[in-house]
């Protein structure tokens, strides 16, 4: 007798079970969404404290590449006995590892705004939450752009490992496959699903980003005209 068939790849599987799938890419986006709000958040202060000084640097740092070395299992073991089987244990963990990307990424960025502009704007009688809304955070957007972006991606790896406690969005799918006999069909749902879902909303982060920096665009376009006149001029 014949085993069933356990195809990888069953499109009447994604229409059976759609509604299903659509509340775990739900849950999925909106752990990804909220991690990277709430990190992004937290990053910023502890960039600018971190910026003040060698001694600052090197605690915030650290600490932040400290908390993203405990194994999750571990993380979550922590966490949950103050916030349960939720949503919220699930949070809480992919914000803190988001943390070493972001804070990384947003240091970068406020070390990289040129110090002749930060001293001609303080000529220009700028105080220091002028200069810092004005122009350190605007110079340094496309760093954290880019860090976001990076923090978004893994962190909708990350959010697969929240089935430890039954809240892990599209993960579900994966671990459920392999608990009914190893099912291929939700498996490679859950899998595929999870790129595409990395891939769409690395496409919205970047998008938002070019569209909040406008000005990187037209510098490119005069290095890319003095490039052309260079080579034109050398021809």
């Amino acid at each position: 007798m014949n085993a069933a068939p356990n195809p990888w790849i069953d499109p009447s599987y994604v229409v059976d079970n759609w509604d299903t799938i659509l509340s775990y890419t739900t849950q999925h986006v909106r752990l990804t969404v909220l991690a990277v709000v709430i990190g992004s958040l937290l990053a910023l202060p502890m960039a600018l404290v971190a910026r003040r000084s060698r001694w600052f640097s090197g605690p915030v740092l650290g600490l932040s590449t400290l908390v993203y070395t405990i194994p999750s299992l571990a993380m979550f073991a922590f966490i949950a006995p103050f916030t349960g089987l939720s949503e919220t244990t699930v949070l809480v963990g992919l914000v803190l590892y988001s943390l070493v990307v972001l804070v990384r990424n947003f240091l970068a960025g406020l070390q990289s705004v040129p110090a002749d502009v930060v001293e001609a704007a303080r000529g220009m009688g700028y105080g220091r939450g002028r200069l810092l809304l004005r122009v350190e955070l605007p110079l340094a957007l496309p760093s954290f752009v880019a860090g976001i972006r990076i923090a978004t991606v893994s962190t909708v790896a990350l959010v697969t490992v929240g089935v430890i406690v039954g809240q892990g969005g599209l993960g579900q799918l994966i671990v459920g496959g392999f608990n009914a006999n190893f099912y291929r069909a939700p498996i490679v749902a859950g899998a595929v699903g999870c790129v595409v879902l990395a891939l769409l909303l690395d496409a919205v982060v970047a998008l938002v980003g070019r569209l909040a920096t406008p000005w990187t665009r037209t510098t490119s376009r005069r290095r890319a005209g003095r490039r052309a006149a260079t080579a034109g001029s050398a021809a």
